[in-house]
């Protein structure tokens, strides 16, 4: 195990089970190695904190949730990198923006494709108009 100081305080960790984005998230390049911290609460949204820089942390979601009509597949290349086979699951999860209005947009511009069976995640940029990078939630 290993420790690391967040602003979830201090985080013992399995580098064994981190989520590694080979290529970083978009913005943030350097950040390769990723925590899912465990939900405290009940709900949908759920946060990744950065092990290469632990001001950083993301809240995710699974856009599915409120966009049912919302399906991205993985191309060839993509799959490559996820080191994964046409049957192997991906699961499409989404960057969550929380201003202090509190109308919570999601990011359908730029989604994160996660292949569990090897805990490797790239984030894409759909090239597709009707996507936006702060869409609001449905009413």
């Amino acid at each position: 195990m290993k420790t690391i100081n967040t602003r979830f305080g201090q985080v013992d960790y399995d580098p064994d089970n981190l989520l590694y984005f080979p290529a970083g998230m978009i913005g943030f390049p350097q950040l390769h190695k990723f925590i899912v911290m465990p939900n405290k609460k009940e709900g949908p949204l759920f946060w990744i904190q950065s092990v290469d820089d632990p001001d950083i942390a993301f809240v995710l979601t699974d856009p599915s949730n409120f966009f049912l009509d919302y399906i991205v597949v993985p191309d060839e290349t993509e799959r490559k990198i996820l080191q994964i086979a046409n049957e192997d699951e991906c699961f499409i999860l989404t960057v969550v923006t929380v201003p202090p209005d509190q109308n919570i947009t999601l990011n359908l511009s730029a989604p994160i494709l996660f292949a569990p069976n090897t805990n490797r995640a790239i984030q894409v940029i759909l090239d597709d108009p009707k996507y936006l990078t702060k869409t609001p939630l449905p009413k």
